[in-house]
């Protein structure tokens, strides 16, 4: 009697629950623990030979079941869903862009995240919305909140982990967005501040059309001063177009601007519209200009410039989360390049000091971002073969230090043709490497790549002054052909997106990323490697259970 009492005691003490009990599973418990109960009553009765062997079969199957490979296979799916999220800004609760309806009834504008926020807006939509508020808190409760993704900064390094492209524009297939990816938004919000580029393109081909219709270099072509002019008005019109539109934008959507001033590369192009205007300034044509500017137009320009120069170089210098080591790119010689150009303006006032101070702080902070990006650091990601067009940019420093340089000496000296040589090496490098430049999509952000050809041909020239001959001169048109050839194209196909094809302006997905990565924060299910493990421990248990199940039958006979 022992020995048929102690049997069932032995299977029950094996009798375990591996996984984790699951909502879904609950009946499915039920059903195990009312199969548990038939079967403790099957081993109370006295042992037989025959329906031993039948409880020692089920009691096999019992374990079998429990093992826990549905949960494994359960937990699969589970990171397949959490793996892929679709991009179009309804996996958020509180964010469904196609069925927001508020108390009042009315469909509710899910842009107004991106719109300017006054502190009497703020105060006046407590209020009347403070029972949404409530109810849209609890639905989105444990997920991402909409004023806390939008209105806090996104880290530099968000942008990164979540963008791709040659302006960091195009959202990761992993990633999700605060807005609806399949409907057409506001102009406003599309409007990039990359535009500033076409206006660099068209003002820095103006001060070449000037270059080349005054220089002694290239007096033998003839070049009619009227090119200079038309370039310079359809500059400072194109200017004056894309500064309205984005101040607009800053009245309308300063939240949206917000985004992207923290962008790592559009909080270049800031720097964009001052430098334009300092080029307007160089290029004016010379039945406009006289002899000397005032030293007004160099304060109204470099003046902002100056100050968002403190900002930016401030952050490269504290070591925070916008070091320089985190945020370097190609784009980012716009802040430098500016320094230059604003020494040549301040040459051109008679500020020589001004001048010369500038091109020191322009001249200390190329270096340091050259290095930087030359060298790769392992705390940046690889650039992607779509990256590789922004490499013109490094063309432009030092161009405009070498111009600038002679433009303050008044000779093409030992330093002005030291920057010079580097920069044309750093040309050849990339026409040779012409692969690089095929296979893309035409993009507004083409724009700013033109400027750096510009000023190489500028510098060219320059040289060619001082060191006529052949050569020079020949190189000095090549370029000069090659640079003016490639803002006629690119103005040509933004005429055809813009009027034609209606493409110029797409979604501006990298303004509605969200500030961390979506991730569910309730984990239903164990983790892969404790399953297993929970799983090896049963099977264990289990053949040691039939090993001695199997002892005490042939001790009972």
């Amino acid at each position: 009697m022992d020995k048929k009492q102690s049997s069932p005691r032995l299977l029950d003490s094996h009798f375990v629950d591996i996984h984790e009990v699951l909502p879904e599973e609950e009946e499915e418990e039920g059903c195990s623990t009312r199969m548990a109960d038939k079967a403790e009553k099957r081993f109370n009765r006295p042992i037989k030979g025959r329906e031993m062997k039948r409880n020692h079969r089920s009691f096999s199957r019992q374990v079998s079941l429990e093992t826990g490979f549905s949960v494994l296979n359960r937990e699969s799916k589970a990171k397949d869903e959490r793996r892929s999220l679709p991009r179009s800004g309804r996996s958020f609760g509180g964010f469904d862009s196609a069925n927001r309806i508020g108390i009042d009834g009315r469909k509710e504008d899910h842009f107004s995240m991106f719109k300017t926020k006054s502190t009497l807006t703020k105060q006046n939509s407590l209020l009347p919305h403070k029972k949404e508020r409530e109810m849209e808190s609890q639905r989105t409760e444990g997920s991402i909140g909409g004023d806390e993704s939008v209105n806090r900064s996104v880290p530099a390094g968000r942008y990164f982990a979540a963008l791709r492209g040659p302006e960091l524009d195009q959202v990761k297939d992993y990633e999700d967005i605060l807005l609806p990816k399949d409907e057409k938004w506001p102009f406003l919000l599309r409007f990039p501040i990359g535009c500033f580029g076409i206006c660099l393109g068209l003002s820095s081909q103006a001060v070449l059309w000037r270059c080349l219709a005054t220089s002694p270099a290239t007096k033998f072509l003839h070049i009619s001063p009227f090119i200079n002019l038309a370039l310079w008005i359809l500059a400072l019109a194109v200017l004056f177009s894309v500064s309205f539109t984005y101040i607009l934008k800053c009245i309308f959507y300063f939240e949206a601007v917000k985004r992207e001033y923290f962008h790592p590369v559009r909080v270049n192009f800031f720097f964009a519209p001052w430098v334009v205007c300092m080029f307007l300034a160089i290029g004016v044509p010379p039945m406009f200009a006289p002899q000397t500017l005032h030293p007004a137009l160099w304060c109204t320009f470099m003046g902002p410039y100056f100050l968002l120069e403190l900002k930016i170089y401030g952050q490269w210098l504290s070591g925070g989360k916008r070091r320089l080591c985190k945020v370097a790119n190609p784009s980012s010689h716009l802040s430098v390049v500016g320094n230059f150009v604003g020494a040549i303006l301040a040459s051109k006032v008679g500020w020589q000091e001004a001048a010369k101070f500038l091109w020191a702080v322009g001249f200390a902070h190329y270096l340091v971002l050259f290095v930087t990006l030359y060298q790769r650091l392992p705390t940046s990601e690889a650039l992607p073969k779509e990256l590789h067009p922004v490499y013109s940019m490094f063309i432009a420093a030092p161009s405009a230090a070498s111009i600038a340089w002679e433009t303050i000496y008044g000779e093409f000296d030992g330093c002005s043709r030291t920057c010079y040589f580097i920069a044309l090496f750093l040309y050849v490098s990339l026409v040779v490497r012409i692969n690089f430049f095929t296979g893309f999509r035409f993009s507004v952000a083409w724009w700013s790549y033109t400027f750096p050809m510009t000023t190489a041909s500028v510098a060219t020239i320059k040289y060619a002054e001082h060191v006529p001959s052949f050569l020079s001169k020949g190189l000095a048109l090549t370029l000069s052909f090659m640079s003016s050839t490639m803002v006629f194209v690119l103005f040509v196909s933004t005429l055809l997106h813009a009027f034609v094809w209606h493409t110029l302006f797409p979604n501006d997905l990298a303004i509605a990323i969200t500030k961390k990565r979506l991730v569910k924060d309730k984990k239903p299910f164990k983790r892969a490697y404790d399953i297993k493990r929970w799983t090896k421990t049963a099977l264990t248990k289990h053949g040691s259970a039939n090993k001695d199940f199997e002892e005490d039958k042939e001790e009972g006979y």
